[in-house]
Formats: structure tokens, C-alpha cells, sequence
């Protein structure tokens, strides 16, 4: 049987390092969101989408303004709204979101339609444009924003929308005889069609999600097909020489051996891939997950957790191909790996997936936002010289410090969504079993059919490596608990009541059956260490990299001066961990290194035979989740080892 999440409503977060992001989501995201969205913010992207609803409503006049799918933007914001109301709730908030909902139901078309895009600007151009129409993308996204809302209000109202929504859809779509063959060109709806089946059980919803999933890459392609037609319309000039392999669709999904194309279009796919493997009882469709899984993490991820290498087409491109300066490694990416992650560690019961899951939560995700929650990155490198960040050239994508919005803003609101829907990858449910996922402080109430238990966990990871469980009102039949044994952790120990006991392990859980209330202890150690890459990964060989438990490290030019390309890190050294008072209170990393004297060159010697000169330095490190929070400068992951 599949695990499931804890109703958020039934989690409370108080945790030393997650709560200072987590709080910052009603305190500053929220609202800062809000006003971006109606374009309030100075001397920023403006965004239009609330404007483009009132348009679509009839309350007001003009154009539609921004990408095809901008409406996702509202979408993810009230997504963000829902899971913070189901930890804090807020009348002020609360109605704040209902007036989106009157404007969002407003704009939708009497047969359901639901895309201020093609309703203001082209309606004559509905479902003619899958490829790039992103029509059933924002659909999904939709989908997902009212199921949360209904889910913690109990309100029924953006449900009722995005039924209407879904009921067209399974008109339109489908393999009958005059029905829409075709399928999503950006990937989303699947997961917001599962989600909506859950919540109303209406089984023709589950049965679209799969019928797109089951099409896909099948005969002929339908993107190709349609791009044929005589009123096709180009909407993203970039997509010109069209290949199928971007989307995903150049073969059956069943069959695909490795992750191709658009990273966030994969990871999302997979994503409902893994939800519909485990609703159809379908070995095929699981057994291709497991590759798919594989393919990335063993292959085409990089340390921190973030995918998608090439910044043309914010793509995957061949195994072991991870450029550290120019990569995308869209923050999207990196959260829809996690959940494709968290599926697929409910599914296997393995918290090998956790593993992967906690490095991009604690790297990719928190580095996508600054500490003020008021500027974001797009883009994750893993190395950035600020300098060569220009306009016009093969760094372009890659910005040396947060941007206030963007045009194409999906990264922001998804942000925010995750860090406010932390709880579901804390804890993962069965039948009378519970699985520690990750070690985030917090009390919970956990439901099942005899009664509810009580978990109150305490920690100050990972600062420190002791996690305390108090577990309350153990059923009378006694239940399972089971702690994840992270990669990292050494020594790993476990006691109950005082009492030191051998757990059974399997798949990387520690297992414990309970039969009364018990007070739960455990620990061990994860030190500092230096991490090297695969000898096939051309960008990082003969280079290091320092971790601490699931925290990357990287180096910045505010602790290191200029021109970091010119270090080396002995990994023959300890590495000391250092108290400080940054971000919160984490460990600096102190490496002893040398680097690179520059003396004996002058400014117009472009070239010449001077022999290498090493100086002996102390080499200071920093979280990557941290980056930029001091202002502009360099910054790598990947450091030169001196041998």
C-alpha cells in the first residue's frame, strides 16, 4: 500500500533552521508576491496576471499582457495561500484568496474554458496550439491550487471552477472517434487531474490523467502533426525546428530509458507517472520510473540536487554532461524532482528517495530565494563569475544575484508553494505505521481509523545530530515507526526510554514497533567531508567539493577574494567546522588550500612560461543555499584538489 502525506492542517513547524524560511512565507513572500502580481513592485518585471483575469472577467478593458501561461503564477500563489492557512490561519488572508476565486470563476467561459491567454487574445485559437499553448498546464496548476484551497477551508467554490475546467477536458480529449487526440505540451495537468480524483473520486479525471500519460510518444507525433495545419500559429519563436525528444514525446513513456529534454516537463510527468503506476496496480509504468529515477541521480544530477544542464531549452542533455558555470538547474526543476522523489519513496517504502529529495530541499530550493524572501533565482550554477554574466551570450541565463521578479515568473509562487507545504516530506503514513522522512522540529497529529497519535519532534539538525520523538497515544494494537537512516549518517544509533536498541534496517529506514507511548532518541554523526565526481563528469574532474549532512558547501568571493578558478583545497586536511553567526547560526567550513600567485604576470602578458606559484591559504566555506545574501561577487561548488 502507498504512503501518504500528513493533512498539513495537523503540523505544526518549530525548527531551528527551517522555521526562519518557512514563517517568511506569510510574513514577507506572500504578500511581496501579491504585490508583484499586480504590478506594484518599482522597477520590476511587471507581471499583469491579476490584470489579465479582470480582463477575461469583463471587469475591465485592454490586452493581455505576458507568457501564454501566466495565469499560473495566481494559480501557485493561492496554492501557497492554502497550505499557509492550514498551519496559520488568517480571516484577512483567507479572504483576500476568496476575492481571487470570485475573479478566477469571473473569467471562466460558460463550457468551463479556463486561459486568459486564448480567451482575451486568440479564442479562436483554443486546443489548435498544444505544443506551446500551455493550456492544460495552467489547467493543472489550477487544479492543484483549488484542491489544496478545498482541502484546508472546506470551500467549495475554485473546486467548482476547476470541475468545470476537468469536465471539459474529458470532453475534448480522448481516444473517440471526433474527440482531441493530442496531449500536453507541457506536462502538469496529469498531477492536477489525480489530485482532483482524489478529492471527489470521480473517475474519469484519474482516467484523462492517464489516457495523456498512455498517448504520449505514440505513432505519429501529434505535435509535429499539428504544427502541419493551416491555421497553426507559432507562439514561442525559440521552439522553430521543433524536436519531439524536448517534450518528451518522441517515444512511448513506457520505453524511455533515460531523462530527455525540458527538466521540469520530465520531472512533472514522472511525477504523474509515479501516482498513476500506483493507481493502476501497472508494473511497466513503475518499472519505468525506476530507470527514469536512476538515469538522473546516478547520471544527470548535480551535488546540489539540481537537473537540467543546458541553458538552450533548459534541458537535459547526455549522462556525466555537468558544466558547473553555465548550467540551468531551474529551481522547478529541482522541486519537481522532489516530487517525483517523495512518490516514489511512498511507493518503494526506500529512503534512498529521501536521500535525493533532502539535497534539493536543502540546496536548490532555499538558494532559489533570498533570505528576505524578496528576490529569487531562476538559474542554479554551481560556479559564477559575475563578470562574464552577459547579455546576449552563452551566460546570459545565469545571473550573478536575485532578481526582484520575472517575466516568466513559475519559479517564485512554486517556491513559496513548497516551502509552505514543507510538512508533507516530513512524514510519510501508512496503516499504524509512520515514517520519519526528514528531521524537522515540529508536533503533528497523526489519524488513523482507532484514534490519533501524537509526535512531538525535536531537533536542532543540522546543527546538531540528535533527533528526540516523543510518540503519544500508541494504539492499543501497537504501530510501526520508522526513522530514516540518511546516507551520510555515521554511527547511527537509536534509543527508547533511555535504553539503547538494535532497529531493523531495510531500504534505509530503521524500523521500531511500539506497543506503548515512547520517548525516542536518535543520533549520530555527520561530519564535514570533501566529495569528488565521477571520473566522467569532464567538468569536475580532478576538483572537490565539502558537504556537511545534506548541506553543500561553496566557496564565495567575500571570504575568498577574487578569481576562486585560482584555489586548490587539500583533501588530505581536516576540515574544521567553525561556529559563526551567518544565516542563522550555521558552521562555516575552514579547508586548508593554496592558491594560485599572480605576480609575476602583468595586464597585457595574455600568455607565457611562467612557472606555477602556490601560496598557502585558509580557504572559507559556506552553505550554497546561502549564496548572494552578501552581496555580488564569485562563488564555486568545485574546487581544484592539490595533489
Amino acid at each position: 500500500m502507498k504512503l501518504h502525506a500528513i493533512d498539513l492542517r495537523k503540523i505544526k513547524i518549530q525548527d531551528a533552521f527551517w522555521s526562519k524560511h518557512v514563517n517568511l512565507v506569510k510574513s514577507d513572500i506572500i504578500p511581496y508576491q501579491w504585490d508583484a502580481m499586480n504590478d506594484r513592485l518599482p522597477d520590476t518585471v511587471p507581471s499583469h496576471c491579476l490584470e489579465n483575469f479582470a480582463i477575461a472577467a469583463g471587469r475591465k478593458t485592454g490586452e493581455h499582457y505576458g507568457v501564454v501561461f501566466q495565469d499560473t503564477d495566481v494559480a501557485k500563489w493561492l496554492e501557497a495561500v492554502a497550505f499557509t492557512l492550514a498551519a496559520q490561519p488568517d480571516p484577512s488572508l483567507e479572504k483576500l484568496a476568496d476575492e481571487t476565486i470570485d475573479l478566477i470563476g469571473e473569467a471562466q467561459q460558460e463550457d468551463g474554458y479556463l486561459c486568459t491567454y486564448f480567451i482575451i487574445k486568440e479564442p479562436e485559437q483554443r486546443w489548435k496550439n498544444l505544443c506551446e499553448g500551455h493550456e492544460l498546464y495552467t489547467a493543472g496548476h489550477m487544479m492543484e491550487a483549488a484542491v489544496a484551497y478545498y482541502q484546508v477551508t472546506g470551500k467549495k467554490k475554485f473546486l467548482d471552477v476547476v470541475k468545470r475546467l476537468a469536465d471539459l477536458l474529458c470532453e475534448v480529449f480522448g481516444a473517440k472517434e471526433g474527440q482531441n487526440h493530442g496531449y500536453p505540451g507541457h506536462q502538469e495537468v496529469e498531477i492536477g487531474l489525480i489530485k482532483l480524483y482524489e478529492v471527489t473520486g470521480v473517475q474519469k479525471y484519474l482516467d484523462l490523467a492517464k489516457h495523456f500519460i498512455d498517448i504520449r510518444g505514440v505513432g505519429e507525433n501529434y505535435f509535429l502533426k499539428e504544427m502541419k495545419a493551416a491555421d497553426f500559429k507559432k507562439i514561442f519563436p525559440e521552439f522553430t525546428d521543433y524536436q519531439p525528444v524536448y517534450s518528451q514525446s518522441d517515444k512511448p513513456v513506457r520505453e524511455l530509458e533515460v531523462a530527455t529534454g525540458h527538466a521540469v516537463r520530465a520531472t512533472y510527468m514522472y511525477a504523474a507517472m509515479a501516482d498513476l503506476a500506483d493507481a493502476y496496480k501497472e508494473e511497466a509504468l513503475l518499472s519505468a520510473c525506476k530507470r527514469l529515477w536512476n538515469n538522473i541521480v546516478q547520471k544527470q544530477m548535480y551535488l546540489t540536487g539540481s537537473i537540467g544542464s543546458s541553458g538552450i531549452l533548459e534541458r537535459f542533455t547526455v549522462d556525466y554532461d555537468l558544466p558547473n558555470d553555465c548550467n540551468y538547474s531551474e529551481t522547478c526543476a529541482s522541486i519537481g524532482l522532489a516530487m517525483f522523489g517523495i512518490r516514489m519513496a511512498n511507493m518503494e517504502r526506500d529512503a534512498t528517495y529521501i536521500d535525493v529529495v533532502e539535497r534539493a530541499l536543502y540546496n536548490t530550493l532555499l538558494a532559489g530565494i533570498a533570505l528576505d524572501g524578496k528576490s529569487f533565482f531562476y538559474v542554479n550554477p554551481l560556479e559564477v563569475w559575475p563578470d562574464n554574466c552577459l547579455e546576449r551570450t552563452s551566460k546570459e541565463h545565469v545571473k550573478p544575484i536575485r532578481q526582484k521578479w520575472f517575466g516568466v515568473a513559475c519559479c517564485p509562487p512554486n517556491i513559496a508553494r513548497t516551502l509552505a507545504s514543507l510538512g508533507q516530506y516530513i512524514y510519510s503514513v501508512g496503516e499504524h505505521a509512520l515514517f520519519v522522512n526528514l528531521f524537522i522540529s515540529n508536533q503533528t497529529e497523526v489519524e488513523w481509523a482507532d484514534g490519533s497519535v501524537y509526535v512531538d519532534l525535536n531537533t536542532r539538525f543540522p546543527f546538531e545530530n540528535q533527533v528526540n520523538l516523543a510518540v503519544k497515544n500508541v494504539p492499543t494494537k501497537g504501530m510501526t515507526l520508522a526513522v530514516r537512516v540518511p546516507d551520510y549518517a555515521e554511527d547511527y544509533q537509536i534509543s527508547a526510554d533511555g535504553q539503547k536498541i538494535e532497529a531493523k534496517m531495510e531500504k534505509g529506514y530503521a524500523y521500531l514497533y511500539l506497543e506503548k507511548d515512547t520517548n525516542i532518541v536518535v543520533s549520530f554523526t555527520a561530519s564535514a567531508k570533501f566529495i569528488r565526481a565521477n571520473p566522467n563528469v569532464r567538468a569536475d574532474a580532478g576538483k572537490v567539493a565539502v558537504v556537511k549532512g545534506p548541506l553543500v558547501y561553496c566557496l564565495e568571493e567575500v571570504d575568498n577574494g577574487k578569481n576562486l578558478a585560482g584555489l586548490y583545497m587539500d583533501a588530505k586536511a581536516d576540515i574544521k567546522e567553525v561556529d559563526s553567526d551567518l544565516f542563522g547560526g550555521i558552521k562555516k567550513l575552514i579547508v586548508t588550500g593554496k592558491r594560485m600567485v599572480e605576480s609575476a604576470w602583468n595586464e597585457e602578458e595574455l600568455y607565457g612560461a611562467h612557472p606555477v606559484e602556490l601560496l598557502d591559504v585558509q580557504l572559507k566555506a559556506v552553505p550554497y543555499a546561502y549564496w548572494n545574501n552578501r552581496g555580488i561577487g564569485e562563488m564555486t561548488v568545485w574546487v581544484k584538489e592539490l595533489l
